[in-house]
C-alpha cells in the first residue's frame, strides 16, 4: 500500500479539507514532480467547479484525495520506439467544419496525446506543465482496466465463466437486487439493478456512491449496491453504472483473493513493462480498489496499456487474457431480449461510420481521458484532458478525430 497513505482514515470533511490544502499535514513525496502543487476538491471535479490551472493540477494530483495503493512497476520499460516519419498536422471534417491538431489540442483543454503506429511512436505532446512522468487520472478508462482483470482471472481459473454469479465472489450482494445477476451481466451494465449516473445531481446514485467513497468506511460502497432495487432483469436493459464497475472490481478481488493493483502489477504492469508505478484510489484505507476510476498512470503507461490489448493480451507470447478476449471485449453485444447493444465489457464500441469498418473502440473517462484502439490499422492512441465540466464539453469530437488519424496513417 502507498506508504503516504497506509493506515489514514478519515472523514469526509478531512479529505476535502486535506484536498483543499494539497495534502495538509501528510508526508510529501519529493521525486513527483507535482506534488507541492494546490489541488481542489472530488467534489469540486464532479460538480465542474475547478478554475482550470487547478483543474490541471488537482488532475495530476488524485492520489492525494483519497487513500491509495501503488500498482508496482518493473525495473525494465519497455521501448516505445519513435517512428522514423512523424504525424503532421491532421485535418478533420466534422460538421462541416476543418479542424486541425492544434485546434483539436486547444479546444479540448488536451494535457497529453500519445499516438502508436505498429507499436511506434508517431506523435507525442505533454500540455499544460504536464511531462512523460506525470501521472493523469484515468476517471472511466478505469472501468476497461478493471473488465481487463476479469479476462485474467478467468485465464488463470479464478473465475470458471463469464456465467459466474456475482454473489459467489462478492457475499456482501447476497440477499441484494444482485442475487441472480452474472459476471457477463455486469461487464455489459446490465444487471437490472437500477442506478441514475447523474454526476452533477447530489441526490444521485453516483454521488451516493462518491458519498460512500468519501466516508472511507469499510463496505461502504457494496452497502450503496446491496441497499439498491431492481428495474429489470438481468441482462435485459443496459444501464451505464460506475457502481456497476465497483461490484466488478469486488468480484476481481474476491475471486483473486488479493489487491486489484497488486493483480495488475502482476499480470501486465511489471511483465508488459511500464515505465512507472501508477496508484489506485481506495474505497478505504487498506481497502478495495476504485474500480470505475482513481487510477492514476502515466500517459505512456496509458499507450502501453493499449498497445497490450492491441495485441490480444499476449505478453512474450504467453496468454494473459483468454484467447479471442480482446474482440469479444470490445465489439458489440446483444441483450437477453434480443435487442443489440453498442457496448462491449465496458469498452465503447466505434459508432462513426469509419471507426465501425476498422472495429474500432475506445475507454473513455470524464473530463477528456480515451484511450483509443484501431486493430485494422494497428493504431492506438491515448490522451488526458482537463475538461470543465464532466460532460459536454469535448468540443471538437474524440472520435471523429481520431478517425482523421487513422486515414492519414
Amino acid at each position: 500500500m502507498n506508504s503516504l497513505r497506509k493506515g489514514a482514515l478519515w472523514g469526509a470533511a478531512s479529505v476535502l479539507v486535506l484536498g483543499a490544502l494539497g495534502g495538509g499535514a501528510l508526508a510529501q513525496d519529493a521525486a513527483y514532480p507535482h506534488e507541492d502543487e494546490p489541488i481542489g476538491t472530488v467534489e469540486q471535479i464532479y460538480d465542474g467547479a475547478l478554475e482550470p490551472d487547478l483543474a490541471v493540477n488537482t488532475f495530476r494530483n488524485i492520489h492525494r484525495l483519497f487513500p491509495t495503493r501503488v500498482i508496482a512497476a518493473g525495473d525494465t520499460p519497455s521501448e516505445l520506439p519513435v517512428a522514423a516519419e512523424q504525424m503532421g498536422n491532421v485535418r478533420a471534417q466534422i460538421g462541416g467544419r476543418t479542424y486541425d491538431l492544434y485546434d483539436f489540442l486547444a479546444a479540448n483543454s488536451v494535457t497529453g496525446m500519445l499516438v502508436l503506429k505498429d507499436g511506434e511512436v508517431v506523435y507525442e505532446t505533454y500540455q499544460r506543465g504536464n511531462t512523460p512522468a506525470t501521472r493523469w487520472m484515468s476517471m472511466s478508462v478505469a472501468k476497461s482496466i478493471t473488465s481487463t482483470l476479469v479476462g485474467a482471472a478467468i485465464q488463470d481459473g479464478y473465475i470458471e465463466s463469464l456465467d459466474s454469479q456475482v454473489v459467489d465472489f462478492v457475499p456482501a450482494l447476497a440477499g441484494s437486487a444482485y442475487d441472480g445477476v452474472t459476471v457477463r451481466d455486469v461487464l455489459m451494465m446490465s444487471s437490472g439493478v437500477q442506478w441514475n449516473e447523474t454526476y452533477t445531481d447530489p441526490q444521485s446514485d453516483r454521488r451516493d456512491l462518491l458519498r460512500a467513497q468519501i466516508a472511507q468506511e469499510p463496505g461502504g460502497a457494496m452497502a450503496v449496491m446491496a441497499a439498491l432495487p431492481r428495474a429489470a432483469e438481468p441482462g435485459s436493459v443496459n444501464n451505464y453504472s460506475t457502481g456497476e464497475t465497483q461490484v466488478l472490481g469486488e468480484i476481481v478481488y474476491g475471486a483473486v483473493g488479493r489487491p486489484l493493483s497488486d493483480y495488475l502489477s502482476e499480470q501486465i504492469w511489471v511483465p508488459y513493462g511500464m515505465e512507472a508505478d501508477a496508484v489506485w484510489w481506495l474505497d478505504s484505507p487498506d481497502g478495495v480498489e476504485i474500480g470505475g476510476s482513481g487510477l492514476s498512470a502515466t500517459l505512456r503507461d496509458f499507450a502501453r496499456f493499449g498497445q497490450f490489448f492491441l495485441e490480444g493480451g499476449v505478453i512474450d507470447g504467453e496468454q494473459v487474457l483468454p484467447e479471442g478476449w480482446t474482440e469479444e471485449a470490445s465489439t458489440a453485444k446483444t441483450l437477453s431480449n434480443g435487442d443489440p447493444l453498442d457496448y462491449g465489457y465496458m469498452w465503447w464500441t466505434g459508432w462513426t461510420e469509419p471507426a465501425i469498418a476498422d472495429g474500432a473502440y475506445m475507454a473513455i473517462g470524464i473530463q477528456g481521458q480515451a484511450v483509443y484502439i484501431n486493430p485494422a490499422k494497428n493504431i492506438v492512441i491515448a490522451v488526458t484532458g482537463a475538461q470543465s465540466k464532466p460532460t459536454g464539453q469535448e468540443h471538437i469530437s474524440y472520435l471523429d478525430y481520431f478517425d482523421a488519424i487513422a486515414a492519414e496513417l
